[in-house]
C-alpha cells in the first residue's frame, strides 16, 4: 500500500471517528449495544480536547505524509481540516459545546427510550400476616 493511500485511509478513519462522536449516540437509539463503543469514543474526545492530546491518527497521517515525500503539517487534524472549513476558527468553542449538547441529548434520548421500552415490573402486594 503507498503511503498517499495510507494518507487517505487514516482523513477517512478520522472524519469517521469526528462524524461517530457527534451522532453515534442517536445511532445507539437504533442499536442500543454500541452506547459502549460511543461512550468510549466520547470519552476519548474529551480528554483529546480537555488535555490537548495529539491524537495517534494524526501522527500516522504526518508520518505517511514525510514517508510520501511530503512535508509534515504541524497543525492538527480538526485544526487543518474542519475549523475554518466546516466553521470559523473563532467559533471553536461553541462547536465544541453544541458537540457536547448533541451526545448529552442522544444520551438523555438513548435512556428515555430504554426505560420506555422496558416491560413494567409487576406490583408486589404486601400481605400482612396475623401474628399467632
Amino acid at each position: 500500500m503507498g503511503y498517499r493511500t495510507l494518507i487517505i485511509l487514516v482523513l477517512t478513519l478520522h472524519f469517521g471517528f469526528l462524524a461517530y462522536l457527534v451522532v453515534g449516540g442517536f445511532l445507539a437509539w437504533r442499536w442500543p449495544r454500541t452506547v459502549w463503543l460511543h461512550l468510549a469514543a466520547a470519552a476519548w474526545g474529551v480528554t483529546v480536547v480537555a488535555a490537548r492530546l495529539a491524537c495517534p491518527l494524526t501522527y500516522a497521517e504526518h508520518w505517511a505524509r514525510q514517508r510520501a515525500g511530503e512535508t509534515g503539517v504541524r497543525q492538527g487534524f480538526i485544526d487543518r481540516y474542519i475549523e475554518g472549513v466546516i466553521y470559523p476558527e473563532r467559533y471553536a468553542v461553541l462547536a465544541q459545546a453544541l458537540v457536547a449538547v448533541l451526545v448529552l441529548v442522544s444520551w438523555v434520548g438513548l435512556f428515555h427510550r430504554l426505560r420506555a421500552a422496558r416491560p413494567p415490573q409487576p406490583r408486589r402486594r404486601l400481605r400482612w400476616r396475623a401474628s399467632r
